[in-house]
């Protein structure tokens, strides 16, 4: 039995509220630049308040995600590097809600730690904070847990949480999606946050490699490739939704190809997609390499240089690069819809279809 009188305190016990209110000042100031005018109150309520004054929509409609960053969290904290996995957990949500013709509002985030360290959450959430302004959304709220036992020091974990909104009238459904369509690809930046348990099993048990691997076809570490943050959307799309010329969109995650495009396609019509029409990102080309992965399983498993797949009407083709090239994005002409009983088709050189 202890024989110190002293009473047992949460610190004893592994929680340090200090530690907490520390973080909070230090991301303060970063949370704050995230806010927009439908914004209400200041941080630190019991619940984020958000008005939908001023949103002028016949019908308007919330749309929500949410989604974590996944095992990619690993390489942050093997790299000690955390001021980028927060545009990760913002991307997942806020691309995803996309896809419906949302525009992103605000962003809840909860992260949970072994121990807490107010330095490391505080580039945390610098990271959320800056990829929710690209996105042209508050930093609403957010929670921090520190649960001591359950998670090693040094370890933690990362969600998210996007509510946007929408015109019903303009709700992106991909039911007006018909043969003769044209199906278009934003690239992606790498990796972005999927697939990573099955890139870690071959990088880092197939391969040997460490996160300070220097790869001459990366132009830089392992590590520092791996870690690149998932692409925001936003900013590219939004401007094509308000002009009415997307018929349906795909944000290409865990499942890839051909579990994610089915998800907005009509009955009837099936996707056909050429790989050889964007250019192949260095890295999925070594990860396929070094374990001697089957080409369909790299385009189940991963987005291959593709993040957002848009489908437009033929006649909108044109217009649509303009706008996107216009603005300094890229965008590649991958594939087409037609009649047809299956979902999707991958065609290309040196690939085998299931």
């Amino acid at each position: 039995m202890c024989s110190n009188n002293k009473g047992l305190t949460y610190r004893d016990a592994g929680v340090d509220i200090d530690a907490g209110n520390r973080a909070v000042q230090l991301m303060k100031d970063s949370v704050k630049a995230t806010y927009t005018d439908g914004v209400v109150g200041d941080l630190g309520g019991f619940g984020g308040l958000y008005s939908l004054a001023g949103h002028s929509m016949e019908e308007p409609m919330l749309v929500s995600g949410t989604d974590g960053v996944g095992t990619k969290l690993r390489l942050a904290i093997m790299m000690d590097k955390h001021d980028t996995i927060g545009q990760d957990c913002v991307a997942m949500s806020v691309n995803d809600i996309l896809v419906q013709g949302a525009t992103p509002l605000f962003f809840l985030d909860y992260i949970a730690v072994g121990k807490l360290d107010p330095v490391q959450v505080a580039h945390i959430v610098g990271g959320v904070a800056k990829a929710c302004q690209e996105s042209g959304c508050a930093l609403l709220g957010g929670e921090t847990a520190e649960m001591a036992g359950f998670y090693g020091d040094g370890d933690y974990d990362v969600a998210g949480f996007a509510v946007g909104i929408v015109d019903r009238p303009k709700l992106i459904t991909g039911e007006s999606i018909k043969a003769g369509d044209v199906i278009l690809g934003l690239p992606s930046s790498g990796v972005h946050s999927n697939g990573f348990s099955l890139v870690r099993k071959i990088v880092f048990d197939h391969k040997g490699f460490t996160i300070d691997s220097e790869i001459p076809e990366f132009g830089k570490t392992l590590g520092e490739e791996l870690l690149i943050p998932t692409r925001l959307y936003p900013q590219a799309v939004l401007p094509l939704v308000k002009e009415n010329y997307i018929k349906g969109m795909v944000h290409i995650t865990g499942g890839g190809f051909y579990e994610n495009i089915p998800r907005v396609l009509p009955t009837g019509v099936t996707a056909e997609i050429d790989v050889d029409t964007w250019p192949t990102l260095p890295v999925f080309t070594k990860l396929q390499e070094w374990g001697n992965v089957d080409w369909p399983e790299m385009y189940r498993t991963f987005n291959m240089g593709i993040g957002m797949i848009l489908i437009v009407d033929r006649a909108d083709v044109a217009p649509v690069k303009e706008n996107l090239q216009n603005r300094g994005e890229a965008v590649f002409e991958i594939g087409r819809i037609v009649d047809g009983d299956g979902p999707i088709v991958l065609t290309g050189t040196g690939f085998t279809k299931l």
